[in-house]
């Protein structure tokens, strides 16, 4: 494959998945880790090689463009209500992932202390809201930790995601339309969703309605990926209407 197809393809990928690793450009080129590096070197008006994944450039957010302590009070009563009606589909035994960010921080005092419930997360301000309750056991994934959503990154995480059995992953988001799919904030939490993703039995966007209409830096799945959206006006099931 010629450097120009190369890039065409990295390009094209980037623009269905959002991000891609170092791995799977290998795997997807058909050439070595140094010549991916060097193609993504030699473009950087179209990508970023950071922490072992690659980027677009244009769309990488700036580092102050999600700040946790700004979000906390936005929209926080639907985010809430969103929070309550999530909290529903959890049952007695189940092993819940939860996202990331202000969405569902408040996931924990919802859910009935009557269940005996698992919860896997990799931000601190959701273990924050469930460490304390007799009724859950707490997992919270490690790696290095990223100020601005409060939450860890790295291999470690991933891999510990592949080897567990997770019954419902609540999922967040900065963006939610129709056509471009559904998009975060920050690259790095991207591996961490489509993981938990794909090891969940079932899958729900949990967003308030401000989130509709969106389209943030990086998008890591369309609509259809998801059983259901949650929101603060109710649970609308996959090809509702």
């Amino acid at each position: 494959m010629q450097k120009s197809d190369r890039v065409r393809a990295l390009v094209k990928a980037l623009d269905d998945q959002g991000v891609i690793h170092l791995r799977e450009a290998v795997s997807l080129l058909g050439v070595s880790e140094m010549t991916v590096r060097r193609d993504v070197a030699a473009n950087p008006d179209l990508f970023t090689y950071l922490g072992g994944h690659i980027v677009n450039a244009a769309k990488l957010p700036a580092s102050s463009a999600y700040v946790l302590e700004t979000e906390e009070e936005h929209f926080a009563q639907a985010k809430a209500q969103a929070c309550v009606c999530a909290a529903r589909l959890i049952a007695a035994n189940d092993t819940v992932f939860v996202d990331c960010g202000t969405t569902l921080a408040t996931i924990g005092r919802y859910i009935p202390r009557e269940l005996n419930v698992t919860v896997i997360c990799y931000s601190l301000n959701v273990a924050e809201s469930v460490r304390r309750m007799d009724n859950i056991r707490l997992i919270l994934l490690g790696g290095i930790y990223v100020p601005s959503s409060d939450s860890f990154t790295g291999n470690e995480s991933l891999e510990a995601l592949r080897h567990i059995g997770i019954n419902k992953a609540l999922i967040s988001a900065g963006g939610v339309d129709a056509t471009r799919g559904v998009s975060c904030w920050n690259f790095h939490e991207v591996p961490i969703k489509q993981a938990a993703m794909a090891s969940a039995v079932e899958r729900h966007l949990v967003v308030d309605s401000s989130k509709f209409g969106q389209v943030r830096a990086v998008r890591f799945a369309q609509i259809g990926d998801f059983d259901s959206v949650i929101s603060e006006a109710g649970q609308k099931l996959r090809g509702a209407h």
